[in-house]
């Protein structure tokens, strides 16, 4: 299985331009959208991008997409990851969207108890998660190396151990690491980084290439 994933287009059309021109090279079987989709909205701007590519598609929401914007991804042509458990060729996906409360503005958020409480209904171990968050010490650094990750969200991976974390949320920290088991991918799209491609073999191994811009 061929994967390509993106956070953060922040409804800019270069970006959704560069993310169809990966596509058309490296033929993936699925996109994975992780997020920020929008810039505050609105939903109708998330299904005009959405209904541009030409694949199957799962999408989750960002802290900085508006509630609307769950909407709009309802109503365009991908699949709603949002607290949502999808069983796609053989995989299992689980979602779920927003970030960790921050002090800036933000439209959709959840405290790390709710957190919990929603991905403790949804994870299985060996499932493809995807969240827009990173979890707290992994690809999630930002000024002066500040870790801006969650913390329950890190728990949860260690304790569930998906093979797989797809995410974005911080722009300055693009790349995959490994946590314990679980292959963390930041694929934001922003400041010049084009996503990530993943591979996923027969035997359930994965290799991550970061894609650039």
């Amino acid at each position: 299985m061929k994967i390509i994933a993106v956070a953060d287009i922040h409804g800019k059309q270069y970006r959704m331009n560069q993310l169809l021109e990966n596509i058309g090279k490296h033929k993936p079987d699925l996109v994975v959208i992780c997020g920020d989709i929008t810039q505050f909205g609105p939903k109708d701007m998330a299904k005009v991008l959405l209904d541009q590519i030409p694949v199957d598609t799962m999408a989750i929401p960002g802290n900085i997409d508006t509630e609307d914007v769950i909407e709009g991804i309802e109503e365009s042509k991908a699949m709603n990851l949002h607290l949502k458990k999808i069983k796609w060729k053989g995989e299992t996906f689980v979602g779920i969207g927003g970030s960790n409360p921050l002090p800036f503005r933000t439209r959709i958020s959840y405290s790390e108890d709710e957190l919990r409480e929603e991905l403790e209904n949804l994870i299985e171990k060996n499932c493809i998660l995807v969240t827009h968050v990173p979890p707290y010490g992994v690809q999630d650094r930002v000024f002066f190396g500040k870790h801006a990750g969650s913390r329950v969200l890190r728990d949860i991976i260690e304790e569930f151990k998906p093979k797989l974390h797809l995410c974005g949320h911080i722009h300055e920290n693009p790349g995959f690491s490994k946590l314990g088991d679980t292959v963390v991918v930041n694929c934001t799209i922003a400041r010049g980084n084009g996503g990530a491609l993943i591979k996923i073999n027969n035997k359930g191994d994965i290799r991550v290439e970061m894609l650039l811009d």
